[in-house]
């Protein structure tokens, strides 16, 4: 399983410990990944992914999973969150229709 949230794209970032001698060893910095089961509202069903706990702050921000993917870049996206982007679009548009 890679180190990477599915929602937001944020991943393993590198840099150095640096000790009072100011030698630099190099180390890596993880992001604050868990598994997270979050509720869509227009699919009637709930998804489990594994994001950020900054992710799941941000889908709380705007107001649940569906306005968050749909505001959310394709780029940064993994590809089961685009596959629930694609079909939530779809569903919000037979509603519409």
């Amino acid at each position: 399983m890679s180190r990477v949230c599915e929602l937001t794209g944020k991943r393993v970032m590198t840099g150095n410990n640096v000790s009072h001698a100011h030698n630099k060893t190099r180390r890596r910095f993880l992001p604050n990944l868990v598994k997270a089961t979050l509720i869509s509202d227009v699919l009637n069903r709930s998804v489990s992914l594994r994001v950020s706990t900054h992710a799941l702050r941000s889908v709380e921000h705007n107001d649940g999973l569906d306005n968050f993917l749909l505001k959310a870049r394709d780029t940064d996206l993994s590809a089961a969150a685009l596959k629930l982007k694609k079909d939530i679009k779809k569903k919000k548009a037979e509603a519409a229709a």
